[in-house]
């Protein structure tokens, strides 16, 4: 593993992908590079999967180009089975996912931190690392 081990929640592989100039898209860059590992789980790549072609507009991806970025993305990443985390409480369950992924995942590769553009998962950052891209740009860019 590299230095910087991070979790990327779904809406940063999304931004990443369809506006590669952002923030989000420099995060997904530094990880082609080399400079990032990166964990995730299935739940991520499903909904991913799902999210995806809602996004269609701005990417202009076929469904088949859309499965294959999936695919490479699960070959890139390590994979983690979230750990289930019953005494956290979130406005949106699927965010115990996205937190159990990270927790797993630090239990399992010592990573440093979640990256998230979701409020109601950087509400939670004095309790667990996480950052928005933004301020893991700030830091490691």
């Amino acid at each position: 593993m590299s230095t910087i081990c991070v979790v990327l929640d779904t809406n940063i592989i999304l931004s990443g992908l369809t506006y590669p100039t952002s923030t989000p898209g420099n995060v997904m860059r530094a990880w082609r590079s080399g400079a990032l590992d990166v964990i995730l789980s299935e739940f991520i790549l499903d909904e991913l999967r799902r999210v995806l072609p809602r996004l269609q507009h701005r990417h202009l991806l076929t469904h088949t180009e859309m499965d294959d970025i999936v695919e490479l993305i699960r070959f890139q990443a390590e994979l983690v089975i979230p750990d289930e985390l019953l005494a956290i409480a979130v406005r949106d369950p699927d965010d115990l996912k996205v937190l159990g992924t990270f927790v797993a995942a630090q239990r399992l590769y010592q990573t440093d931190y979640l990256i998230s553009g979701d409020k109601d998962l950087l509400v939670l950052a004095q309790q667990f690392p996480i950052l928005s891209p933004a301020e893991f740009w700030a830091r490691h860019g």
